[in-house]
């Protein structure tokens, strides 16, 4: 137990820890591992509360992940508008991404494909300057904003995919604690980091605040 007597005024507040490549690549990891598990039967299930299945839905999140991987790769990045790939759905309603699993390799390759785009991503966040900026529609960011959203992002759709496959999900507090601080500055700081980022990415009700219809975090760089 501490005692007033144990604390010193520089101890009182720490500001948090920034977001970092090694964060991302622990995130995608714990998901890839995640997923191992998910029977082979179950990916045509919905994600969910998404619209996509459940295979869709691992698309999209590569696709996050190589599309801010590819914001950063240019030598100048584009500060007002993202790299020109061509996105598209395979079918009416579905993700538009660049990124598509062969499905004849299986959920097998499916991984692979995830795991692949979390690596391009955790190599750009290592190697970009901190003075570089890229474009994002929620705030041009820095290659650590990068890092969060794509730690978001697979935290958040790995929830969607558990509830999908029938698969146990329950992240770091650490990591939930430092995107929410990074790209979730109004989030309440009390409670659990994992439960206040479901309700910040709409996912959940948290007690005194209700769930909330549009949520969008800010990527702009305040370091």
């Amino acid at each position: 137990m501490s005692h007033p007597t144990d604390s010193h005024p520089t101890d009182a507040v720490h500001p948090p820890s920034p977001v970092t490549a090694d964060d991302l690549d622990r995130a995608v990891q714990l998901a890839v591992g995640v997923l191992r598990r998910a029977p082979e039967a179950a990916w045509e299930r919905n994600a969910g509360s998404l619209e996509w299945d459940c295979w869709e839905t691992v698309e999209h999140l590569s696709d996050d992940l190589f599309a801010y991987a590819v914001q950063l790769g240019p030598g100048k990045p584009p500060l007002d508008g993202n790299v020109p790939f061509v996105w598209e759905s395979r079918r009416a309603g579905g993700p538009a991404n660049a990124v598509h699993a062969d499905r004849a390799a299986g959920p097998t390759g499916l991984l692979q494909v995830l795991e692949a785009s979390g690596a391009l991503l955790v190599a750009m966040v290592r190697t970009t300057p901190p003075r570089v900026r890229a474009h994002h529609v929620f705030g041009v960011s820095d290659a650590e904003g990068f890092a969060a959203m794509g730690v978001v992002e697979t935290l958040v759709h790995l929830h969607d995919l558990a509830e999908g496959l029938g698969l146990d999900w329950d992240p770091p507090a650490e990591l939930c604690a430092r995107v929410l601080a990074r790209l979730f500055p109004d989030a309440p700081e009390a409670g659990d980091p994992w439960h206040t980022l479901l309700w910040a990415t709409g996912r959940a009700a948290l007690p005194g605040h209700p769930r909330l219809t549009g949520w969008r975090w800010d990527a702009t760089v305040r370091r």
